[in-house]
């Protein structure tokens, strides 16, 4: 079964002249009981922030965030002595759990930035928090998943606490990738940039679909796409 989220319903916030944000679930003053979570997914916001613009200092707390960036660059800082900047085709995780602060700004004066802030539930209250950064090239995931964030780091994904994986995809025309769904599990595929075709169902960017009940997913199209393996 297929659950369509149209991109154009999702909840927008807009802030300062910095700030477009659409969230395709319940996020700050959007509240949507019917769009609340996804199985341990509870968050991707979609964001652009202006050159200049960005999020001060704010506190987290026993969560998994990832954070994609798609175009531009953020420059990130926290509690735990981390300061990084994030480039297209990076991506970032971190383990809020017992509690940090960060801020993220566009460093740029010129360029805008597209990135998608990812939230999941994790296994547990109480984690040490951690961060981690990686690089996901073009031949990564050129026509074929590419396994960015798992429970066991495998194949150089970036470790989070819960038994979920998230795979990405940067399809051009006439690519089609296939992905396998165990007993029991279900997925949530976003589609970042461009179009896709989800066993026969077309999106376009900002779309979404969550699919329980089913065995394979084939995806084809041109464009970046997101899919969450979730228990």
């Amino acid at each position: 079964m297929l659950t369509i989220r149209k991109g154009t319903d999702r909840g927008v916030t807009k802030y300062g002249g910095w700030l477009d944000s659409r969230h395709t679930f319940s996020f700050g003053e959007y509240q949507d009981n019917k769009h609340h979570q996804f199985r341990t997914l509870r968050v991707i916001n979609d964001d652009r922030v202006a050159p200049g613009g960005g999020f001060p200092t704010h506190p987290h707390r026993d969560m998994e965030i990832l954070t994609c960036v798609l175009s531009g660059a953020l420059e990130h800082a926290d509690s735990m002595g981390n300061g990084e900047v994030i480039r297209a085709g990076e991506w970032q995780a971190m383990t809020a759990g017992t509690g940090i602060t960060h801020s993220e700004f566009n460093p740029s004066d010129e360029a805008p930035v597209h990135l998608l802030q990812i939230w999941l539930f994790p296994d547990k209250r109480g984690h040490k928090p951690g961060y981690q950064q990686k690089v996901f090239t073009d031949a990564d995931k050129g026509g074929k998943w590419a396994l960015v964030a798992s429970p066991t780091g495998e194949n150089g994904s970036l470790v989070i606490h819960q038994d979920a994986r998230v795979y990405q995809t940067k399809l051009a025309t006439g690519d089609s990738v296939r992905h396998e769904l165990k007993f029991g599990r279900a997925a949530f595929v976003h589609v970042a940039t461009g179009g896709a075709t989800v066993n026969g169902t077309k999106l376009v960017a900002g779309d979404a679909v969550a699919v329980e009940d089913e065995r394979e997913l084939t995806v084809s199209g041109d464009g970046e796409v997101l899919l969450f393996d979730l228990a």
